[in-house]
């Protein structure tokens, strides 16, 4: 009778805010979560209108999110949840995501990781100085990659996804300069000549850089990985060549740079 109730328990949505450890390293905070056998659907948003479907052997374990009066999406860059409103219907964020990378030749993973340091997760999150949504959008860059409303966020990953793109093609496919005007802008990269020195962008940088590294070798050791080869990476994080830049292989900072020491 005991094992029984503890199953179904198991099998209930959980309402508290909490957040998903993954064996790969990744983290997810959410709102509530509903286990579905295999799979194990964490709510991302405050309203339930968007969603993460994560297997459930993947999860090792539940931590209570940190209680503050107002949620941090990620306490890092101090961006906070926006209150939220209703959304027409759920979104898959995985099969936004994975869209939004195969149309622009990005890695999925990536991309999920610039959203974790960009917001956390959450549609709703605002930046201090008014970024939106999971890619945190600037109103004027939502403007000019054609996103009317930064807090869809099938429109924000694609529109963010498209500028990252461009971004990498911008500086010859070298992901640290690309990362680093994603987080200070063209110009501040182009001033320095490189990632400025800027304490906020250079650990930013290494941020994405650790999560998106963690994920491939919790792939590899997961034995998830191909045969196939991945491009070269240079040292300095540049990619070899365009179509490459959905690589699959671990990103090196250079020895000894601001970056790899944080």
């Amino acid at each position: 009778m005991g094992i029984f109730a503890l199953a179904l328990v198991s099998s209930l949505p959980c309402w508290a805010s909490q957040i998903a450890v993954l064996r790969n390293g990744f983290s997810i905070q959410h709102e509530r979560r509903r286990v579905m056998g295999a799979t194990t659907r964490l709510y991302v948003s405050l309203d339930g209108s968007s969603y993460v479907d994560v297997p459930t052997a993947e999860i090792e374990h539940f931590e209570d999110a940190p209680a503050e009066n107002t949620p941090l999406a990620n306490p890092a860059s101090g961006v906070r949840f926006q209150k939220a409103v209703a959304n027409p219907a759920p979104v898959d964020l995985n099969e936004v995501v994975n869209s939004a990378s195969g149309r622009y030749r990005l890695d999925p993973d990536l991309v999920n990781s610039v959203i974790k340091a960009e917001s956390g997760f959450n549609v709703r999150a605002v930046s201090p100085k008014g970024a939106r949504g999971l890619m945190q959008l600037m109103p004027e860059t939502a403007s000019q990659l054609g996103v009317p409303n930064a807090f869809d966020p099938q429109a924000n990953v694609e529109g963010g996804t498209r500028y990252l793109r461009e971004l990498l093609e911008r500086y010859n496919f070298d992901l640290i300069k690309a990362l680093a005007a994603y987080n200070a802008g063209t110009r501040r990269v182009e001033q320095y000549g490189g990632v400025p020195p800027y304490y906020e962008t250079r650990a930013y940088v290494a941020r994405i850089v650790r999560d998106f590294n963690k994920k491939k070798v919790g792939q590899k050791s997961a034995g998830q990985s191909t045969n196939k080869k991945p491009p070269a990476v240079k040292s300095g994080g540049q990619v070899s060549s365009a179509t490459s830049a959905s690589a699959r292989g671990k990103v090196q900072l250079k020895p000894g740079s601001p970056q790899a020491s944080e």
